[in-house]
C-alpha cells in the first residue's frame, strides 16, 4: 500500500515511447467507492507545480494504464498525446 506522499515522489514514465511525464501532483477519486480513477501530472513548463499558470495543460493517466509502481518510478502504457488534456 502506498501513501500519496510516497506516490508523488515517483516519476511517471511511459513505457511505449520512453516519455518522462513528470511527477503526480493530484489524484482523481470515485466518490462512491473511494478508488483512484486517475493520476494527474502537470505538463512541465518551468513553473513549479504550475501554480501560477492557470491555463496550463496536464496529463490525465487512467489508473488502468498503470503497469508497475516501483520504488522510484511509475510505469504507464499508452499514447502520451492521449493523456494530455
Amino acid at each position: 500500500m502506498e501513501r500519496f506522499c510516497e506516490l508523488k515522489q515517483k516519476e511517471v514514465i511511459n513505457v511505449c515511447d520512453g516519455c518522462r511525464l513528470g511527477y503526480t501532483t493530484d489524484l482523481e477519486f470515485d466518490n462512491c467507492t473511494g478508488n483512484i480513477i486517475a493520476l494527474i501530472i502537470p505538463c512541465e513548463n518551468g513553473k513549479m507545480w504550475n501554480l501560477f499558470n492557470s491555463g496550463s495543460k496536464e496529463y490525465y493517466v487512467p489508473w488502468n494504464c498503470i503497469k508497475k509502481i516501483g520504488d522510484d518510478i511509475i510505469l504507464i502504457e499508452g499514447c502520451t498525446e492521449e493523456f494530455l488534456q
